[in-house]
């Protein structure tokens, strides 16, 4: 049997990615390709939404979707913990509904992700810098957000990070106490240094994404994940079981 998928953003750098694992994989059927200008109703009759659209308009097509008892997989940006526990009590009203929200997909990434929220309780000094293509609307990125959201969850009762002179724009916008720095440059596709700061000492956990190839195997394990799942999840570190690496009681 095979799941029916429509791809909200389907013509998108990363729709166009999704579209073609669907083509290809022999449990998923391509149900429809959505734009900006279609209209929602033409998910209905699709087994699984994928939105990869624009942060502006994720929250509308998942709120359709949701409404109409369908499953998600959101590969968009700006899902913030705020966002999300609306969402949460949204697809509360429906039993049996799933959300899965990735971040990124890139299993690289996650897991610099995971190793940067292991290393925040030993440094008080924390900044990250995100690099993707000019193209990319907004900023910080999802992945950027999420890393910074983890750090703060996992200092716990360690408070803020220490992030002078904040009062200036050049440092950056503020997730979670960090300074998130972004930078949108011609040439690139993406990257993320978390930098961690101690006495006499840096380490710095760097992700670059070199080609939309990194994407495919964890696009392929959220999708099968997405048509299964019930309530709200967010993150492919729980599909790869990278939960367990962070001591109970820290990661949301």
């Amino acid at each position: 049997m095979t799941t029916t998928v429509a791809v909200v953003g389907a013509t998108g750098k990363l729709g166009q990615i999704v579209t073609r694992i669907v083509d290809e994989a022999d449990d998923f059927t391509l149900g429809a390709r959505l734009n900006s200008a279609s209209p929602l109703e033409d998910m209905l009759g699709a087994d699984l939404v994928v939105d990869v659209s624009t942060p502006a308009a994720s929250h509308g097509i998942v709120d359709f979707a949701v409404g109409h008892g369908l499953n998600v997989l959101v590969g968009t940006s700006g899902w913030t913990g705020e966002r999300i526990l609306s969402l949460e009590t949204r697809v509360a009203a429906h039993p049996g509904v799933g959300v899965l929200i990735v971040p990124n997909f890139s299993v690289g990434s996650v897991i610099g992700t995971t190793l940067a929220t292991l290393a925040a309780r030993f440094f008080d000094s924390i900044e990250i810098v995100e690099a993707h293509s000019a193209s990319k609307i907004d900023s910080p990125s999802g992945t950027a957000v999420r890393t910074a959201e983890l750090i703060g969850v996992a200092r716990g009762r360690l408070g803020p990070v220490i992030a002078p002179h904040t009062d200036q724009r050049a440092r950056g916008q503020q997730v979670s106490s960090i300074p998130i720095h972004s930078l949108r440059l011609q040439g690139l596709l993406a990257r993320q240094d978390v930098v961690f700061g101690g006495t006499g000492e840096t380490l710095t956990i760097s992700h670059v994404t070199q080609s939309g190839s990194s994407y495919e195997s964890g696009i392929l394990l959220a999708l099968r994940a997405a048509n299964q799942a019930s309530g709200v999840t967010v993150g492919l570190d729980k599909l790869l079981g990278l939960d367990i690496l962070i001591p109970s009681g820290i990661a949301p």
